[in-house]
């Protein structure tokens, strides 16, 4: 049952990275291209974890991948949030 629940979250975690690249490819704003890499890595993380055993030692480094996806999530955030020198005015990167 762990497997089968693993994969459908996988599953859909995939997808999602899917529609934040198409928002990427449709407007270029980097948020949402790090957004679909922050969440093809939770993606492929939660394949990995599903295909592990719960007593491999190997777990701990895949608990660390998913701390990088988050950490990535952070920085889109971040960088779409932060101040803009002042000639630059609004911009969509």
């Amino acid at each position: 049952m762990r497997q089968v629940l693993s994969g459908v979250l996988a599953a859909g975690l995939l997808v999602a990275a899917l529609f934040f690249l198409r928002f990427w490819r449709e407007s270029a704003d980097r948020l949402f291209g790090l957004f679909a890499g922050a969440f093809a890595l939770m993606g492929a993380n939660a394949l990995a974890l599903g295909l592990t055993s719960p007593d491999d030692e190997f777990r701990v480094v895949l608990y660390g991948v998913r701390l990088l996806a988050f950490l990535l999530i952070f920085y889109a955030i971040f960088d779409k949030n932060r101040e803009r020198s002042p000639g630059q005015g609004p911009q969509n990167d």
